[in-house]
């Protein structure tokens, strides 16, 4: 098949069975739990509303993930283990544990089928390191060198608190350098979403920590990074962001306003800030036409903004959809129905369909092209 034709998944995920059982095996959050009728219920928050998540064999089966993709046509899914990754475990315990899921991971991918005709695999991945406290930065960068030689590891995907104190940890720098060297993939993903105080009394299920906790996570880590400078300490570092971003192609303009006007920051940085926003990369992961042409648009604008005075440049959605790339968050939010397509799929695939402004080309780069020359596939 044709590599501008494939349609490529990049939000995904799979908790591998190594990591399953290590979940049941614990008595505190996260865990799995034992339900009713022989079904188990993954809770990976507090207060888990619900009892916590339904879950069975989609979430760490191979073979169930690639029936998903086949009745999606779906050609090529980037796996990920899903949040909360390792962050609840010791540093020793959690580099034996990244050390044994990238293992597995490449496993995993490597031991999958082909694409017919073609060399690409149908399943690729994101591999783990050890983010928690204490940890040593020599234990990360062992992971770093572990997924860079990995086949079908594409990058990492990464949590929002790094080492305890956030992922604008000068302590990090190490790190940055390492997967910026290895030409590694970050993919950015939140966990812990805001305080529940700001949700309020009344109960509304997984709504609010889920539609807006989790993309402001994504918004304030993203934006931390921006302004420790990370981006420019290390301009070829790639960062995907789930979920569309958040809110940060929202209010990037009041961000870079924010830090015009205050002399702590305003001179720290080497670009305007509307500068780093452009220079991401996305999911299409926002359900809806107008948001993902509005993004687009957003992130088009980065090069007027490259230089102390903004240039004219007219911004062009068709060049800023280069940075977006299709996913579906599987296997959460399955449907209702067992005989149903997931929403996740469809909505999303119409959304960018149908968003104005992009070309054919666009739209074929959205769903899959960028995808393949990001991760070189």
């Amino acid at each position: 098949m044709c590599a501008a034709r494939l349609l490529v998944d990049v939000h995904t995920h799979v908790y591998l069975p190594r990591y399953a059982t290590m979940l049941r095996s614990r008595a505190a959050v996260p865990r799995i739990i034992p339900w009713t009728g022989g079904e188990e219920r993954l809770l990976i928050l507090d207060h888990e509303p619900s009892g916590g998540r339904p879950v069975g064999s989609q979430y760490w089966d191979r073979e169930e993930k690639l029936k998903f993709m086949d009745r999606h046509g779906i050609d090529v899914s980037v796996v990920s283990t899903a949040n909360p990754w390792l962050d609840f475990l010791s540093p020793t315990q959690a580099q034996e544990m990244a050390t044994e899921l990238n293992a597995d991971l490449e496993e995993y991918c490597s031991t999958g089928p082909a694409i017919p005709d073609s060399t690409t695999k149908r399943l690729y991945g994101f591999g783990l390191l050890p983010l928690v406290p204490t940890v040593s930065v020599d234990a990360l960068l062992e992971n770093v060198k572990q997924i860079a030689a990995a086949p079908h590891l594409k990058g990492l995907i990464m949590g929002t608190r790094g080492l305890g104190k956030g992922l604008d940890d000068e302590a990090l720098d190490p790190v940055w350098a390492a997967i910026e060297a290895a030409g590694l993939v970050i993919f950015l993903h939140p966990h812990y979403g805001v305080e529940n105080s700001a949700f309020g009394e009344k109960e509304n299920g997984h709504v609010l920590p889920l539609a807006l906790g989790f993309p402001f996570e994504t918004t304030i880590a993203t934006t931390r990074l921006i302004l420790s400078g990370v981006f420019d300490r290390f301009p070829d570092l790639r960062l995907l962001l789930a979920h569309s971003g958040g809110a940060l192609p929202a209010l990037s303009s009041r961000l870079a306003s924010c830090i015009d006007h205050d002399p702590l920051v305003a001179a720290r940085l080497k670009h305007d800030a509307r500068y780093y926003v452009g220079k991401l990369y996305l999911d299409a992961v926002s359900y809806g036409p107008e948001e993902m042409g509005f993004t687009s648009e957003v992130l088009s604008r980065a090069a007027r903004y490259k230089d102390i005075t903004p240039s004219k440049m007219i911004a062009n959605r068709s060049e800023g959809s280069k940075r977006m790339l299709f996913g579906t968050d599987h296997p959460f939010f399955p449907p209702l129905n067992s005989v149903e397509k997931w929403k996740s799929v469809v909505e999303n695939l119409e959304a960018i369909e149908d968003v104005q402004g992009w070309s054919d080309a666009d739209k074929e780069g959205v769903r899959g092209a960028n995808a393949v020359s990001l991760f070189s596939l």
